[in-house]
């Protein structure tokens, strides 16, 4: 008897180690368990990476001219000038400039524009008889140097949402803080996009167009020109190519947004299911 007590007692002690062994693997598997993202920082992920996505896209876009050779043939742009240039009260012969003249001519205002609307009063195209006549009115420079303010006030948006990402990617991992599912995020982030799309078209994508320009321009400066009256206008069949950048800027910028949304997965995959 006294022997079989013995035996029990010695295995209680050796037990006890095994069993303080398991508490502390309980206990470091608890401090290495991954915490998921609140709502308010996810909301600021998700905005700063939409806001990214949108500035690469349009930086894409703007290394290719915006795609004006494609729309110049789809939106019948040619046609459109050789109608209404001839027509212009102010500027002559722009009707006898060929086709790589008047992508040219768009070249030169879009890089313009980046280059913080410098050099756009010397821009100049010629007419049949070799004459070389200045391209833009004093009113057209003026609206186009508020374009350019505008542009580069959301491309340093968008460099900001870019750190914003990244730095935000980097918390995630270091605090071990983990996302919801790739498709739960494309998909919120997507519904919001569809959402806008949809108001923009329900208001009218022109009335949109118009009132932004009333919201963000000077009152007394011209942002609205007839073809008549316009070459810019003319060139751009404007709105119309607007249209087009736009919905390929935001086609564009989803695909972007998607590979941003894949990387944050790659980056906080979410905690393993209980």
């Amino acid at each position: 008897m006294a022997t079989i007590i013995a035996r029990i007692v010695a295995s209680t002690r050796v037990l006890r180690p095994l069993r303080g062994r398991g508490s502390l693997s309980r206990v470091t598997a608890k401090r290495h368990r991954r915490k998921t993202i609140r709502p308010a920082p996810l909301a600021l992920l998700l905005g700063a990476a939409l806001l990214a996505s949108l500035y690469l896209a349009w930086r894409l876009l703007a290394a290719a001219d915006f795609l004006y050779p494609l729309w110049y043939d789809v939106a019948e742009i040619g046609a459109h000038i050789d109608e209404f240039a001839p027509r212009n009260r102010y500027r002559d012969r722009f009707g006898d400039t060929d086709r790589a003249a008047r992508e040219a001519a768009f070249a030169a205002i879009a890089r313009a524009i980046r280059d913080d609307a410098r050099g756009l009063a010397a821009l100049t195209y010629t007419d049949a008889t070799g004459r070389s006549r200045t391209l833009l009115r004093p009113p057209e420079i003026v609206h186009l140097q508020d374009v350019a303010r505008l542009v580069s006030t959301l491309e340093r948006a968008g460099l900001i949402a870019c750190a914003l990402v990244a730095g935000m990617l980097v918390w995630l991992r270091r605090r071990r803080i983990s996302l919801p599912g790739f498709g739960r995020l494309l998909g919120w982030t997507g519904a919001g996009v569809a959402a806008t799309a949809l108001l923009v078209l329900v208001i009218g994508a022109r009335k949109v167009f118009y009132q932004f320009h009333v919201w963000i321009f000077p009152d007394d400066h011209q942002w609205f020109f007839y073809y008549q009256e316009s070459l810019m206008s003319t060139l751009m069949k404007a709105p119309v190519l607007f249209g087009y950048i736009a919905a390929v800027l935001v086609a564009l910028a989803v695909v972007l947004l998607a590979a941003l949304l894949a990387l944050a997965g790659r980056v906080a995959r979410p905690p393993p299911a209980a």
